[in-house]
């Protein structure tokens, strides 16, 4: 055997071995399943993860924007006429919201926590003074009061007495500030002391700054990476109409599985809205760089019970079920006539916007999102945008709601954003940057051995075209050096053979 087609011999082995080790290592998916397994080990609520201090203490900040609903004909509309508004704002404040008292409990496969909000209000962020900005709209603790007494005579002809000695009417006119973080109300004050439990205050963040919603408690993913982050408990009543609405599902919103499908349905429990909502695949994005999946509620989420039966069970009662678009959740607002929406009444029915002059639902300024990246499950941007509205009607015994039709009356909505900071962003870039090579490593086999194809293909071209240059050798060639040759390369070839031998064991376990 020549050196020539030793070197061949040598080409070809190297090349298909190449070969069949990448789509072996293809096809099995080993190094992508090793990725998982550690993604999903790492993903965990335990004491040194990856995400465990992000979690307790997340590094993006939070804004949280406040728009108003200001009445711009409240003479008239007292009277019967079709309201019209104008929106107000941004008022923006930056949200902390660090969880304090985390304790595991179970064994460590679930921990318990706290989560305070503090907001810090950011005039260059807002369109002006909450201390000065007047916003009329619907008088709440009236409205509110008046439900509460409607179907008792004495209390609601003494209600409506002690309203118009205090010049109490359907609208009031407050400042932001008031609105928002509280103001002494006159008809609560009144109501007060003879009732406790009515506090003389309201304010639609009233007592929100600095306080939280009650202990959570979450499933770590050390069990099943599915439940990272999942609500287990929450510290609550059973408000609703059925065992199904009454579930808590989902996460709080802040963290998220790894290994996402675009095929799943997520689910966050809100305790602004007493209940758990889910959402869906909408669309590939990118965010700084980042790839991600946005989830987005469908219409069936808050859909009428005609459209979606399963949504019965969030009726108060089955006089005050409401239509799409639409949550009553006065069982979590000590009885105040509070409806949730989206902001300006997006994916509800048109009758509701078109009730109020001045609204406009448009999907890129009202939608709801949350962009994850599917490996991590991480949300690199998100924006929830819900709406406050009022429900107003005649109530019998007070002659000032006669003029009044049916209405739900928006009086704010918020929205709360976040987008992944940089330090975090080039973190997860660095982390899917390593996923990715190690993933696609048998690729750079395949690789190698499709460039070594063509040159294998090429010396074997190359050999059958080249003469026989034996008989050019002069014949006076020494005999021991030519057997010597000879064995020489026997022996290299010999070594090749035995090379191949070996790796075709050592990879047959891929076959």
């Amino acid at each position: 055997m020549t050196r020539r087609s030793c070197a061949i011999y040598g080409v070809g082995i190297v090349c298909a071995s190449l070969l069949i080790i990448g789509i072996g290592l293809v096809v099995t998916q080993v190094f992508q399943t090793l990725i998982h397994n550690r993604l999903k080990k790492e993903i965990t609520l335990t004491e040194g993860s990856r995400v465990f201090e992000t979690w307790k203490n997340p590094p993006p900040p939070v804004f949280m924007q406040y728009f108003f609903f200001n009445v711009t004909n409240p003479d008239d509309f007292l009277v019967g006429a079709k309201p019209i508004v104008s929106q107000v704002g941004p008022y923006t404040y930056r949200e902390y919201r660090p969880k304090e008292n985390v304790t595991f409990v179970d064994n460590g496969t679930r921990v318990s926590a706290y989560q305070p909000k503090t907001f810090v209000f950011l005039p260059e962020r807002s369109v002006g003074d909450p201390d000065y900005d007047m916003i009329t709209t619907i008088n709440i603790p009236a409205v509110a009061v008046m439900n509460k007494v409607k179907d008792s005579f004495w209390k609601s002809s003494m209600v409506s007495i002690w309203m118009n000695s205090l010049h109490v009417g359907m609208l009031m006119t407050r400042s932001v500030n008031e609105l928002l973080w509280g103001f002494k109300d006159p008809l609560l004050s009144r109501i007060h002391p003879m009732n406790p439990e009515i506090d003389e205050y309201f304010g639609l963040m009233y007592k929100k700054n600095g306080s939280n919603d009650g202990e959570f408690v979450y499933h770590t993913g050390e069990e099943d990476f599915m439940n990272y982050g999942r609500v287990a408990t929450f510290k609550g009543e059973s408000l609703w109409t059925s065992e199904q609405s009454n579930m808590i599902n989902g996460t709080d919103g802040s963290a998220f599985h790894p290994l996402l499908s675009k095929t799943e349905r997520l689910y966050i429990f809100s305790p602004d809205l007493c209940r758990s909502i889910f959402m869906e695949f909408e669309k590939d994005v990118k965010v700084k760089g980042l790839p991600a999946y946005r989830f987005t509620p469908p219409r069936d989420v808050l859909a009428s019970k005609e459209e979606n039966p399963a949504n019965e069970g969030f009726c108060v009662s089955p006089k005050e079920c409401l239509g799409t678009g639409l949550l009553k959740v006065s069982v979590c607002r000590k009885g105040a006539p509070v409806v949730m929406s989206f902001p300006h009444f997006y994916l509800g029915d048109e009758k509701y916007s078109n009730a109020i002059e001045g609204l406009d639902p448009v999907r890129e300024h009202h939608q709801t999102y949350l962009d994850l990246n599917p490996t991590t499950g991480v949300p690199i941007r998100a924006s929830k945008r819900a709406q406050i509205n009022i429900l107003i009607n005649r109530i019998s015994g007070f002659p000032k709601t006669k003029f009044l039709n049916e209405t739900i009356f928006p009086v704010m909505f918020i929205n709360e954003t976040v987008v992944i900071d940089d330090v975090s962003a080039a973190k997860l870039h660095k982390l899917l940057l390593t996923a990715m090579l190690v993933s696609n490593s048998p690729l750079v086999l395949v690789g190698l051995g499709a460039i070594l194809l063509p040159v294998f293909i090429g010396l074997i071209m190359a050999v059958t075209t080249l003469p026989d240059v034996h008989s050019s050798v002069p014949i006076s060639f020494s005999m021991r050096r030519h057997r010597r040759i000879e064995n020489t390369v026997e022996l290299k070839c010999n070594g090749i053979l035995l090379l191949k031998e070996r790796m075709d064991q050592n990879t047959a376990w891929l076959l």
